[in-house]
C-alpha cells in the first residue's frame, strides 16, 4: 500500500491576466522507503504541486479546484488547519529550495532546530538542545554546540543545507520532500548532500520525494521517476528503464540537453522554443510546439498517461501508436 497516493490534483493560481493552471491533473504514489523523482524544467509545476499538499499554497491566489493526496489513509486536502500543522513537519517534512530564505536570519541555528521538537512533541527545552545537537552531528557539522548559536549568515551555502536537513529530520519522519536540495551548490558539496540523504533515509526508514531538473541526480539517486511538463506528468517509470529508453519526447529531449552527453568542443543542446504559458488552454499535446517529431495527431485533445510496457506509462500520443 502507497505511503503517499495523489490522484488527480488541480491546483490554479487565479490572478488578474487569467487563471494560471499550475498543477493539471496530476497522479503518482510513493512507496514507503523509496526514493521518487519529480523531473521537469522551471516552471513545470513540481514545487507546487508539494506545496499544495502540504497546505502552503498561498489563498489567493492559489486555489485547490480538485484531486486527492492520501497519506497513511487521511487526504491531506480535507484536513483541518490544526490537523495539517500537526503533521506537517512530523509526519511529513520537506527541505526547501533555498536555505538561506528558508532559515529565519534573526533566530540562532539551535532555536530553529529546537522549535520541531518543541511543538510537535512537547520536549523541553533541555531534551530539544540535546536532541539539535545530536542531530547537526548527524549531519556532519563539526563543534555542533558552538554552531548552535551562530545565525544561518554564518555558515556556508552547504553547512546552511546541512541545517535544513538536520531540522527536517530531527522528527523522523516518514515521508522527506527535498525540493531542489542542491541547488547552487558545488559538484562536491552536492554529492555529500545527497549521499547524507540517502545515509539518514537508511537510518530512518522513510520516504524520500527529490525534485529536481537534475537528470545526473536522478540516475544516481532514484527508485522511480515522474517527469512533469507545464503541470502534468508526461513520462512515469523506474528510474532505468527512463535512462535506457525514454518514451516522450519531452524526456528524450532533457537527455539530449545534458552537457555531459555532448563531446568536447561542441556546440551544446537545447530544447527549442518556451515552456507553454500555462494561462492558455491548450489543444493536444502542450510540448508539441517545441517537438520535432510532432504531427497533426498530437494538435488533438491531451492524452493521458498510459502504458508502453509493464511499469512504464507515456503521455505521447505517436509512441503509444508506435510510430516511435
Amino acid at each position: 500500500m502507497p505511503l503517499l497516493d495523489v490522484q488527480g490534483l488541480r491546483t490554479h493560481f487565479h490572478t488578474r491576466d487569467g487563471v494560471v493552471r499550475a498543477v493539471d491533473g496530476v497522479s503518482f504514489h510513493v512507496d514507503p522507503g523509496e526514493t521518487l523523482g519529480i523531473v521537469g524544467e522551471s516552471g513545470s509545476g513540481k514545487s507546487v504541486t508539494f506545496l499544495s499538499m502540504l497546505g502552503l499554497v498561498p489563498m489567493p491566489p492559489g486555489r485547490i479546484e480538485g484531486g486527492t493526496t492520501m497519506f497513511d489513509g487521511k487526504d491531506l486536502l480535507r484536513l483541518r488547519n490544526r490537523e495539517l500543522r500537526a503533521l506537517r513537519g512530523k509526519e511529513v517534512s520537506m527541505i526547501f529550495q533555498d536555505p538561506m530564505t528558508a532559515l529565519n536570519p534573526y533566530m540562532r541555528v539551535g532555536k530553529q532546530l529546537m522549535e520541531p521538537l518543541r511543538v510537535h512533541e512537547g520536549a523541553s527545552r533541555a531534551k530539544a538542545h540535546t536532541a539539535a545537537i545530536e542531530s547537526l552531528e548527524a549531519v556532519g557539522i563539526q563543534d555542533a554546540e558552538r554552531r548552535m548559536r551562530a545565525f544561518p549568515h554564518e555558515f556556508s551555502g552547504g553547512m546552511r543545507q546541512r541545517v535544513m536537513i538536520a531540522m527536517a529530520l530531527i522528527t523522523r519522519p516518514r515521508l522527506l520532500i527535498a525540493d531542489e536540495p542542491t541547488t547552487a551548490l558545488d559538484v562536491t558539496v552536492q554529492a555529500q548532500i545527497l549521499e547524507l540523504i540517502k545515509q539518514r533515509q537508511q537510518d530512518l526508514g522513510m520516504a524520500v520525494v527529490l525534485i529536481t531538473h537534475d537528470l545526473g541526480v536522478v540516475a544516481g539517486t532514484c527508485d522511480r521517476v515522474e517527469v512533469m511538463y507545464a503541470g502534468r506528468i508526461v513520462e512515469s517509470t523506474d528510474a532505468n528503464q527512463l535512462f535506457d529508453k525514454p518514451r516522450h519526447p519531452y524526456t528524450s529531449a532533457l537527455m539530449a540537453s545534458l552537457p555531459s552527453t555532448q563531446s568536447k568542443g561542441a556546440e551544446l543542446i537545447s530544447i527549442p522554443g518556451m515552456p507553454p504559458d500555462l494561462i492558455r488552454e491548450y489543444a493536444g499535446c502542450s510540448f508539441a510546439p517545441r517537438c520535432q517529431s510532432a504531427n497533426d495527431e498530437c494538435s488533438e485533445d491531451p492524452i493521458e498517461l498510459r502504458s508502453v510496457c509493464s511499469g512504464h506509462e507515456t503521455a505521447c500520443v505517436r509512441v503509444l501508436a508506435g510510430d516511435l
